[in-house]
């Protein structure tokens, strides 16, 4: 049983809610402890936040690490201060932000302590150094948004697909780019139509948008929507069980939200890069200083293809993306 010790932390006035503590279940074996802060729609989204809730679990329960980790409120206002008070704790040694919010702040508050270790998933890079005692990780999503438009342009029926995205900003533009480019690619005469939940950290936590923007794009055509909107999405995955329509999920495998409506889903290894980083900390590894790269080439970044989606993406569907992500990654094919 994970003993979870809910407390209220406390740091320059600021309540940060939904702080938890699961030690190792034989203890702290390791020695380390490991924090982690966790987006705006936290733990229960079924895409980034549960992604690497799994890493940390498994660096728990296989490492013997103790975990600490903080639920966001609201928009997510909270998570310097939330960085601040796990930095501040002498038993922490590795602190983990969770997504591209996080990437002005965590920087920065690496600066301040700089004998905790601080990891950023999702990193958007300003261009300026790096601070030894920070590493950033970010995931080819551009190139696995490629290998998703080409599944749904080589799969839709109306020549018609959807993108809905979370909150509008650089990181997901990159995947309707992605999206858009990949599906023409195959299929020149594809019509797209894109929207998004909105400007604020918030749109990653409006399911009924996410119902209504899909519905709306169903109707005007779209067979085949895909979503990267974190928990707003779970209203397009929604919108297309009710609709009978497809659906590509986000982050992590997302079929069982909805058998036979989600076509794939475009999955980071947020879990193994989570659990690999706790894994070169604890062996004197810890890549600081520097952006770390997953995508295509070790599958860190991929499209779902298994017994659950194979009666939905033909086999000779699957040989075409198959020679699509070979091409990707040795430069016969170039996704900008």
């Amino acid at each position: 049983m994970i003993r979870s010790i809910l407390t209220i932390l406390l740091l320059f006035s600021v309540t940060l809610a939904g702080c938890s503590r699961d030690p190792s279940p034989g203890g702290d074996d390791s020695g380390t402890t490991v924090g982690m802060v966790f987006d705006v729609g936290g733990r229960g989204d079924n895409s980034f936040n549960d992604a690497a809730y799994s890493g940390l679990l498994q660096a728990r329960d296989s490492l013997g690490v103790g975990v600490v980790y903080v639920e966001p409120s609201g928009e997510g206002a909270d998570r310097e201060a939330a960085l601040r008070n796990l930095a501040a704790d002498p038993d922490i040694d590795l602190v983990f932000g969770v997504g591209l919010l996080f990437s002005r702040d965590i920087a920065a508050v690496a600066e301040e302590f700089p004998e905790t270790r601080f990891v950023c998933i999702d990193y958007q890079h300003s261009g300026d150094d790096l601070p030894a005692n920070f590493s950033g990780i970010v995931f080819e999503d551009r190139k696995g948004s490629f290998l998703a438009g080409a599944m749904a342009g080589l799969l839709t029926e109306s020549g018609t697909l959807g993108f809905i995205g979370g909150m509008d900003s650089a990181i997901i533009r990159r995947f309707q780019e992605g999206f858009s480019a990949g599906a023409r690619h195959v299929n020149p005469d594809i019509s797209l139509i894109t929207a998004y939940i909105g400007m604020t950290g918030s749109a990653f936590t409006n399911p009924a948008r996410g119902k209504e923007l899909a519905l709306n794009q169903y109707s005007r055509g779209a067979d085949i929507i895909y979503q990267a909107a974190g928990a707003s999405g779970l209203g397009v995955i929604e919108a297309a069980r009710e609709t009978g329509m497809l659906v590509i999920g986000t982050d992590r495998d997302q079929y069982d939200l909805a058998p036979g409506h989600v076509l794939s889903s475009i999955v980071k290894g947020i879990d193994r890069a989570v659990f690999t980083t706790v894994v070169d900390d604890l062996e004197g590894r810890f890549r600081g200083g520097e952006v770390t790269v997953l995508g295509l080439d070790g599958r860190y970044t991929d499209y779902v293809y298994n017994q659950d989606n194979a009666e939905l993406v033909t086999p000779e569907v699957h040989r075409q993306l198959e020679n699509l992500r070979e091409d990707i990654i040795s430069g016969a094919i170039t996704v900008e």
